[in-house]
């Protein structure tokens, strides 16, 4: 366990990734229900009940992350039948955008009520909202990148032709690979903590969004 373990700070990190990725998994469900997909409905994902959304390994990984460690984490996923939905490729593009556009809208939100409550805002809130911005634009820049499973790689599939299409489909059978290959060797843990973020690849590909 990292040196500078904080019990306040790892449940504060706890708590607001709970929520984060609890509204982004519904954000997925209730656009795949409006688009014509019954699937999440019928599996009770449409809720904001985090336990709804929880996936046992994804949670064990989140607890790690809250406690300082590197990786990332994950919540159960939305299950979305492309046939059925609405707009096909484009509709499957919707229903994978509505995750990070919900987390951009809870950072604004949460910045919005900040600025309204001003000076008068209690310490301990400053640093949950804080940490509640600063994961939400994280969720939402790292989701976008255009590697599967994640959201950004069935918004490019929305927006490219036919011909990318059926060329870039196969990546979704190697892209858990890349993406464990950006996070762990394109990633800071590989590095010496004295290199500069600007040498870390995951780094200056979410970074720079955030």
């Amino acid at each position: 366990m990292p040196s500078s373990f904080d019990p306040n700070s790892f449940l504060i990190r706890l708590i607001v990734a709970v929520i984060a990725i609890s509204i982004h998994e519904f954000a997925h469900a209730i656009t795949a229900d409006s688009l014509g997909d019954a699937t999440a409905r019928n599996q009770g994902r449409i809720t904001l009940n985090p336990l709804a959304h929880f996936d046992p390994l994804g949670f064990f990984m989140l607890c790690l992350l809250a406690a300082g460690f590197f990786g990332f984490a994950w919540g159960r996923p939305v299950p979305v039948n492309p046939y059925a939905l609405r707009g096909g490729r484009r509709g499957m593009a919707l229903v994978a955008i509505a995750g990070p556009l919900s987390n951009l809208m809870q950072a604004a939100i949460a910045v919005a009520l900040m600025r309204a409550v001003g000076n008068s805002a209690d310490s301990n809130m400053l640093v949950f909202v804080s940490a509640y911005v600063q994961l939400n634009l994280l969720l939402a820049a790292f989701n976008m990148i255009p590697v599967p499973p994640l959201d950004g790689y069935n918004v490019l599939m929305g927006l490219v032709s036919n011909f990318w299409v059926q060329r870039l489909e196969p990546l979704r059978q190697q892209g858990p690979i890349l993406l464990l290959l950006l996070v762990f060797v394109g990633g800071s843990i590989i590095y010496p903590v004295t290199v500069e973020p600007m040498y870390d690849l995951f780094a200056r590909i979410v970074g720079a969004p955030v």
